[in-house]
């Protein structure tokens, strides 16, 4: 069995969220996104391509998760325990399942992490997602726009945000995200009320 690491999801799996993590607190990390243009930052995505944030036009969500678990994989140690980090499989899962509805609405998806495009294609072909990853292992984008980051097992990741973008500007940031699993759907949902 697929299992992640600390007291509060042992034998967890990956695709699974354990009933008692604990949930971020909105620390405003990233109460200044909205309204902000995005930065010509050119990032690889798993289909081989080069992104460059700047130039995205029309309606794009980019949700930014810690990093995906590997099967066999041992997750970092206490993993669980660190409010926000578990949940990037169930979020993924959840965004593919809802990209139908979210394409109706006229809206692309990304997802991005600091993990590199060779260890994203995995997750990427594992989960079957109809939208690429996209890799931003040298956190340009945190140097950019001043993202929330954390250290786990000495390596800086993102926090979980999902920013929705028009035309290259970010109109609406989710953050905290919790639980991730209905991450998609609030976005569906905002996506519906604030139809162009």
């Amino acid at each position: 069995m697929e299992s992640g690491l600390g007291t509060a999801g042992m034998n967890t799996p990956f695709g699974s969220l354990p009933d008692n993590l604990p949930a971020p607190l909105d620390d405003g990390a990233a109460a200044h996104l909205e309204g902000l243009a995005l930065p010509s930052v050119r990032l690889p995505a798993t289909d081989g391509s080069l992104v460059d944030l700047a130039s995205l036009s029309g309606r794009q969500v980019i949700y930014i998760y810690p990093m995906t678990g590997r099967p066999g994989v041992p997750l970092p140690d206490g993993w669980d325990a660190i409010p926000g980090a578990r949940g990037c499989t169930p979020q993924s899962c959840a965004f593919r399942d809802h990209h139908g509805e979210l394409a109706a609405l006229g809206a692309g998806v990304f997802g991005m992490s600091t993990q590199d495009s060779d260890y994203q294609r995995e997750a990427h072909a594992r989960l079957h997602l109809p939208f690429p990853l996209l890799s931003d292992d040298a956190l340009q984008l945190k140097a950019a726009l001043r993202l929330p980051t954390f250290v786990a097992d000495g390596r800086e990741l993102y926090r979980r945000l999902t920013l929705v973008i028009d035309n290259a500007h970010i109109v609406k940031v989710y953050y905290p995200v919790f639980p991730p699993d209905r991450n998609a759907q609030d976005v569906l949902d905002w996506l519906v009320a604030n139809t162009r």
